[in-house]
């Protein structure tokens, strides 16, 4: 019960939102699910989330939402949380804004274990004491130790978890030490041309002094559509091609906890962002 939400929380798919806009809180969270290890290159979660959100909305209430996309591939239930300290006009049943989206990736195999997790955490949603008071969190790491209390909690109604248990002790003791757990999320835009060190253009000074020395930066997004370079994930969203032979990249820079990020999956012959 909620095993793919305790797994998220470990692998470090907790973010914060940059982005208030829903669309665009939606694209983050697919593009997170996309560089998962073991998700096959190509595959287009965040188009099906978007498509999944026009026809049906997937507000759960409290401030929460949990949108999905479905896919006929093999592989594990995947889960991305996204928190949003503003809150997200979401279109809520509710009309209250949603902090908490739970983005799921569906293979067929797994849809009954998708149905039991959805169905537990919207008994623990709408339990007013099992309720996180979104509006009240300061910080992720705050978020991110309440949803473990309630994982922790789900789970030993069918019997003792010492390893949620564990995990939330380790979540608190780190809080308290002042170390962030989750990956930060950076938006940016990258303007690619031959011979020439990358331009990058973001809010962030750091990012940009950082991923402007990173002169093989554009070859390795046209080649893979993702990177691991100075500390950051870097993954490519979107891309448009210019004449005469310029390219721009609209890309999200994820920074792993301690500065380190996690190893890429290898690249699939041909694949990469399309223009």
């Amino acid at each position: 019960m909620m095993k793919t939400l305790l797994a998220a929380l470990e692998e470090g798919r907790l973010i914060e939102l940059p982005e208030n806009n829903k669309d665009q809180a939606l694209q983050i969270l697919g593009s997170l699910i996309e560089a998962v290890p073991g998700i096959k290159a190509g595959t287009q979660v965040v188009e099906s989330v978007l498509a999944r959100e026009r026809a049906a909305n997937t507000a759960l209430g409290f401030g929460w939402a949990c949108p999905h996309a479905r896919t006929s591939a093999e592989g594990e239930l995947l889960c991305a949380i996204g928190w949003s300290p503003a809150g997200i006009d979401y279109g809520a049943p509710d009309g209250r804004p949603v902090r908490l989206v739970v983005m799921y990736y569906i293979p067929d195999t797994q849809k009954n274990a998708y149905l039991k997790e959805i169905s537990a955490l919207a008994r623990v949603i709408h339990k007013p004491e099992g309720l996180l008071p979104l509006d009240q969190a300061p910080d992720l790491n705050t978020v991110r130790i309440r949803l473990l209390d309630i994982i922790s909690a789900a789970m030993e109604t069918d019997g003792p978890e010492a390893r949620a248990r564990m995990i939330r002790l380790e979540a608190k003791q780190a809080a308290a030490s002042g170390v962030v757990w989750p990956a930060q999320i950076i938006p940016f835009t990258l303007l690619a041309r031959p011979g020439q060190a990358p331009i990058i253009l973001a809010l962030d000074r750091d990012i940009v002094a950082q991923l402007e020395a990173v002169a093989e930066l554009p070859a390795l997004l046209a080649k893979q559509g993702q990177a691991d370079v100075a500390g950051y994930r870097v993954l490519a969203r979107h891309t448009m091609a210019y004449q005469p032979d310029r390219v721009l990249y609209e890309c999200l820079a994820l920074k792993q906890p301690n500065g380190a990020a996690s190893p890429a999956p290898a690249p699939t012959a041909g694949t990469g962002p399309s223009a």
